[in-house]
């Protein structure tokens, strides 16, 4: 039996529909790398969601194509994220070439507990045995640097390839880049849109971060010029949205969601969080007392129908942990922990990762 052309394996997978970007896989060139041998078919396809279930989605519909066309062959499938409606430029990839995945954790609002998840994502997947980074790009409102106790820390300087380098604070396992590092703790950071952005670029551009799993960026809140800065010169594989459940916080997610969405940027929705879903006093654990509207991220999660990732409840112990410097989730034996390590486990699915 002779292999099949070429353009015979292009026909087949035109049959195949991305299912973000409306269109089919062979017109909106996803497929690359193809090779065909000895009855075996093998590419490279491109999706602009790497969630693992849409992944697993569209391998499927890929083989279902070409077994329907050309019969039973051996076919593999490289899947990378697009990350946005157009191919990533070798301009970003010089950006953290070392870095696997770049997950950005925003907010449409500010107070809804956004850097307190972002710090205890990165403790848990260190925790986890994973190699990861953490920037904290709240310019006005850096608290990373309290949260994993390094308030009195500076990144160091090395060389690397002739060039002076920032080398990252590390504590229990992550490595952190902050703006609160170089700013008075007890002053407000007074700058123009125009310097905050270059200020953040260098973060990613003139510090070393080495070979890590992934880096979780600490967005600040909103949706203004810092936000599309940062967006569209990183190479970013897909954002968290984390929201508090009442109307008026549910209101500015949806905004945020938008920006991710926008043409010019097209970032995968990872997920969405529900942070203080509820309050349980520590002398009645088995209550739950629902002081911001009960479900709201749930309900948006299935109107959207976007991945729902988990619901973190309002909790002393989380308030008490961020303030003494150690995140929440390393907290052994705790019932807050247990709450953030399922978390860490359904963000850990939607991205098919494994540490290097």
């Amino acid at each position: 039996m002779k292999n099949p052309e070429k353009q015979e394996v292009l026909n087949a997978l035109s049959y195949v529909i991305e299912p973000d970007l409306k269109s089919d896989i062979v017109a909106l060139d996803l497929v690359s790398d193809l090779q065909i041998s000895d009855q075996k078919i093998s590419f490279t396809l491109k999706v602009n969601n790497p969630a693992l279930h849409n992944k697993k989605r569209i391998t499927e519909a890929c083989e279902h194509q070409l077994k329907r066309f050309l019969g039973d062959l051996q076919v593999s499938i490289n899947i990378v994220p697009l990350g946005s409606t157009k191919e990533r430029t070798a301009e970003q990839r010089k950006v953290m070439p070392g870095v696997r995945q770049i997950i950005a954790v925003a907010s449409g609002k500010g107070g809804v507990g956004k850097s307190t998840l972002t710090a205890n994502l990165a403790a848990g997947f260190a925790q986890k045995g994973f190699k990861v980074g953490l920037i904290d790009a709240d310019i006005y409102g850096p608290s990373i640097p309290m949260m994993f106790d390094v308030l009195d820390q500076k990144p160091a300087i090395k060389e690397i390839d002739g060039k002076q380098m920032m080398v990252p604070v590390e504590n229990y396992g992550v490595k952190i880049m902050s703006i609160g590092f170089f700013a008075d703790i007890n002053k407000a950071v007074i700058w123009r849109g125009p310097m905050a952005s270059k200020a953040l670029k260098q973060m990613f551009s003139d510090v070393f971060w080495g070979d890590l799993d992934m880096v979780f960026i600490d967005l600040p809140p909103g949706t203004g010029d810092i936000h599309l800065t940062l967006l569209q010169s990183s190479p970013i594989t897909g954002a968290i949205v984390v929201s508090t459940p009442q109307a008026v916080a549910l209101a500015d997610a949806r905004k945020g969601i938008n920006m991710f969405e926008h043409p010019n940027l097209k970032i995968p929705i990872i997920g969405l969080v529900e942070n203080m879903s509820w309050f349980t006093p520590e002398e009645l654990p088995d209550n739950r007392y629902y002081l911001f509207g009960k479900d709201g991220v749930v309900h948006l999660s299935k109107e959207l129908k976007i991945k729902m990732l988990g619901q973190i409840p309002l909790m002393t112990s989380v308030r008490e942990s961020a303030d003494c410097g150690r995140p929440a989730v390393l907290q052994e034996q705790t019932s807050i922990s247990a709450v953030y390590k399922e978390l860490i486990q359904n963000v850990e699915e939607s991205l098919a990762l494994s540490p290097v």
